[in-house]
């Protein structure tokens, strides 16, 4: 078996695992989150649905994001997973140190830690596609950059709606050659709110006393993982494509 039949193994056992119902644990998780989540001050959801807005589209419009990188189409895709994943642990180390110290503040710094957060992840993105050789400069790249974030973060039939689109962004990316619709197009409140549930029991047992510290670098490892193994598959299924021809 070479590489590249046994990364299509991995892709297929992710896909499975991605649409299996969800366990006890993870109903739980979800039930207490929503309690929780009821319990916060106003000003913490407004905190959290202004971050989202904001970054979102600064990674669309702007060019903070945009790594200092140079793209390379490294030739082999184990080459480039092997980068990735070295791109990956600076990454997560970055976000657990990040949780910690917000965590050990209680309620007020682990507000400041939304936005953190979210920035932590959109430049892991765009160096991470820069990894795999697709140039961010470029405003397609960026709405595949969202697409993932997204597929990551949200419920199970958004998640198959957007493997769909990433299988075939081939396909697709030729409509996003400019940013002249896609802000509009974007459904900014189920966004925001697919984030919000996916994240919110882990982030909200950051602003527990006495354990905010460990529960934060908790949090921020188990979400940079997750995102880690969506992107990494994600990049992976378009150089399968652009390599050999997959998905058409």
């Amino acid at each position: 078996m070479n590489y590249e039949q046994k990364v299509l193994r991995e892709i297929t056992e992710w896909e499975l695992k991605m649409f299996k119902p969800p366990g006890w644990l993870e109903k739980t998780s979800k039930t207490i989150g929503n309690q929780i989540n009821q319990w916060l001050p106003p000003k913490v959801h407004e905190v959290i649905t202004t971050t989202i807005r904001t970054i979102v589209r600064t990674a669309l419009f702007g060019a903070e994001y945009t790594p200092g990188r140079p793209v390379r189409f490294t030739p082999g895709l184990e080459a480039a997973d092997e980068e990735a994943k070295e791109l990956f642990a600076l990454y997560q180390k970055i976000a657990v140190a990040e949780g910690a110290g917000t965590g050990a503040g209680g309620i007020m710094l682990s507000m400041v830690d939304f936005p953190a957060l979210i920035a932590i992840k959109m430049k892991y993105l765009f160096e991470l596609a820069h990894v795999y050789g697709y140039d961010t400069k470029h405003f397609s790249e960026r709405v595949f950059i969202l697409k993932v974030f997204q597929m990551t973060f949200s419920g199970t039939e958004n998640r198959a709606r957007l493997l769909d689109s990433i299988k075939h962004w081939h396909i697709e990316k030729e409509q996003w050659l400019s940013d002249a619709e896609y802000s509009h197009q974007m459904d900014w409140e189920t966004f925001q709110l697919e984030y919000r549930d996916a994240i919110d029991f882990k982030k909200m047992l950051q602003m527990v006393p006495g354990i905010g510290a460990v529960a934060g670098a908790w949090a921020n490892y188990t979400i940079l993982e997750e995102l880690r193994e969506f992107a990494m598959n994600a990049y992976r299924i378009r150089r399968l494509h652009d390599d050999f021809d997959l998905w058409d």
